[in-house]
């Protein structure tokens, strides 16, 4: 599991904290868990879509500007997706969501990547 959330230590968060998602993982599944944080928004691009000061078209093709700036496609090691790997979000479905736009971005640049939406 590549846990792309920015924050992933909140108490709202319930077993899906960090640590507890970490240990749960192991133990009931034999998965492993990777916090990658350079495949997250910055705090304000997902504070101002949040806070609904712009739309998620703006908040799409901002996202996706940070993911080339970040050069997400060299930065991020790719022997994670080697295996079938899942990002979590804490967005429920895919059509507004980031996790969405991350795999999409990685599909484009490394064209391997199959995209499945559980």
């Amino acid at each position: 599991v590549i846990d792309v959330r920015l924050t992933n230590k909140s108490q709202l968060a319930g077993f899906a904290k960090r640590d507890d998602l970490a240990f749960f993982l192991k133990e009931l599944c034999g998965a492993e868990y990777v916090h990658e944080p350079t495949l997250s928004p910055p705090k304000d691009l997902r504070d101002a879509y949040r806070n609904k000061e712009i739309a998620w078209d703006e908040y799409e093709e901002r996202f996706l500007a940070v993911l080339e700036q970040r050069k997400v496609d060299d930065a991020v090691d790719r022997q994670l997706f080697d295996m079938p790997a899942a990002l979590l979000c804490s967005e429920p479905a895919p059509d507004h969501c980031h996790r969405r736009l991350v795999a999409e971005h990685l599909r484009k640049k490394w064209g391997n990547v199959k995209i499945d939406h559980l």
